[in-house]
């Protein structure tokens, strides 16, 4: 066992104002299964690109292991070739049939090796990487959401694979796989950054007792704080009327007072003044106390959507579907019958490549969406979409964002005053406004196409994979929504917990 030790860390990127950590120190041990939970944006990633040295910072980090790091980055002219041609470029020393294993303990086939990467789904491009990862001994695994993309038979070969591993850290926001894989978890809160003993669900616990704590307490300090307020505001009141009584003596109404008066009143409102001096220094100390006491408590901002009531109760029907690509003879999508009625929420469930998004974008075809991308062809059977349908869809990908807020919200239509406070509420901090969205980080560019769906009422909200990089309290934040509100949805996606609160039920693909 070793131990890796930060010590008064410090970075900024160029350019950037706000410091991304500020005289950060906390150590680990190597031998940890150790979870990182973070808000999107926090620094989760950079963190993991400051160990690899990928960056230049202020303060130390010491550390007597090795580090690999996944996901590898995949030059774009290797997208055309096979996995296997390029192994030994991923990973030093990566022999091929120790990936071939890895990848049946993940469900997939080694045929996957064999065919050109770019033509491989995101689910089976990162079963891949994952295999190759853990084809070697490396010293400490930096793992970055591992489970993005994957289905539940290839999150729980995951899960299982993990929780028999020690010596990695794990970046991910699905609580599920934290609950079962890590024993330790490094939380960059608001303000601070803690290592804790136990799962996920043991620091929720201890972090929700911590925030009821903090509550109370600043409760106390602020009620304390009101009466010193008045208290001083009080002893000034008369301080200030017995100072005044001092001066314009008039000599047949006061005519008790004699030459020693005038030193009396000025000492009785010295006191006073010192009562109210040390009122105040009271009042400084309880501020500083309530200070920091809510600095990292997490209070999740109520979001709002306004979903369209249809005038028919189905609104989808599919029999005997089935569906392929145009140029392509196979099917991806064969002999599917299906029914979405209005008020449902259908979570689509089922392996990477068996049709879900196919499924979508035929639907978003049939529905006159513009943006259903690929050119599907419908190959027998029949898909009925409802006349009129207004469809709020989110894409499982988001390289295509780039540009300013401003830009994408004059072309979708939003109002760009509202999208920016949405977004405000899924704590995205103000600065990032004025980037270009090709600089968000993935979870960020995720928080995006959420908030514009929520800000387009419609009859369906089709949502493909739409927390795939999403914190776990922006999840909470939309589960909150989703189950107030109740509107009609279809939902591919594999957090668990995500879809047990959610959905009205499950098809099975």
């Amino acid at each position: 066992m070793s131990k890796i030790q930060v010590t008064d860390l410090t970075f900024c990127y160029e350019g950037s104002f706000d410091d991304i950590f500020e005289q950060v120190s906390f150590s680990i041990d190597s031998d940890w299964k150790l979870g990182f939970v973070g808000r999107n944006g926090k620094g989760k990633t950079t963190f993991l690109k400051l160990l690899l040295g990928e960056y230049a910072y202020a303060g130390s980090i010491s550390s007597p292991v090795r580090f690999d790091y996944f996901p590898y980055e995949i030059p774009a002219e290797r997208m055309k070739h096979c996995a296997s041609e390029f192994l030994g470029e991923l990973k030093e020393g990566c022999e091929e049939w120790r990936v071939i294993c890895e990848l049946a303990k993940l469900n997939a086939s080694a045929e996957l090796l064999y065919r050109p990467f770019g033509t491989l789904s995101h689910g089976e491009r990162t079963k891949v990487l994952i295999a190759v990862l853990f084809s070697g001994e490396s010293d400490f695994l930096l793992i970055d959401e591992p489970t993005n993309h994957l289905d539940q038979e290839a999150r729980e070969a995951v899960k299982q694979y993990l929780n028999g591993k020690k010596s990695f850290l794990l970046v991910s926001h699905d609580r599920d796989l934290l609950d079962a894989c890590v024993d330790h978890v490094l939380v960059l809160n608001r303000k601070s950054v803690e290592v804790q003993n136990g799962n996920f669900s043991v620091w929720w616990e201890n972090k929700a007792r911590r925030d009821h704590f903090a509550e109370a307490e600043n409760e106390k300090h602020l009620k304390e704080i009101a009466s010193l307020k008045r208290a001083v505001d009080q002893s000034g009141r008369w301080a200030q009327k017995n100072e005044s009584t001092k001066i314009g003596i008039d000599p047949i109404k006061d005519h008790d007072r004699g030459n020693g008066t005038r030193p009396y009143i000025g000492a009785k409102t010295k006191k006073m003044q010192k009562r109210v001096r040390s009122y105040e220094k009271r009042m400084e100390r309880e501020i500083e106390a309530k200070e920091g006491l809510l600095a990292d408590l997490e209070r999740p901002v109520p979001l709002r959507l306004h979903p369209l009531s249809y005038h028919k109760e189905r609104l989808v029907s599919a029999k005997g579907l089935s569906v392929g690509y145009a140029g392509s003879g196979a099917n991806v999508l064969e002999g599917f019958s299906f029914e979405l009625k209005q008020g449902e929420r259908v979570f689509l469930h089922g392996r990477n490549g068996c049709g879900k998004s196919t499924f979508f974008k035929a639907l978003l075809d049939a529905a006159g969406f513009s943006e259903a991308g690929e050119s599907l062809c419908v190959r027998s059977g029949e898909l009925l979409v409802g006349s009129g349908l207004v469809i709020s869809y989110i894409n499982q990908d988001t390289s295509f964002l780039k540009g300013g807020i401003k830009e994408f919200c004059r072309k979708r239509g939003l109002d760009e005053s509202l999208f920016c406070a949405l977004l405000r509420k899924l704590d995205m901090e103000r600065v990032q406004f004025a980037k270009g969205m090709e600089e968000f980080s993935e979870g960020q560019k995720k928080k995006v196409l959420i908030a514009a769906s929520l800000m387009t009422p419609a009859h369906l909200y089709l949502w493909d994979e739409p927390l795939n990089y999403i914190d776990v309290f922006s999840r909470m934040q939309i589960e909150a929504l989703l189950t107030a509100v109740r509107p009609t949805m279809l939902v591919v996606e594999h957090d668990v917990r995500f879809r047990e609160k959610i959905a009205t039920h499950v098809v099975e693909m």
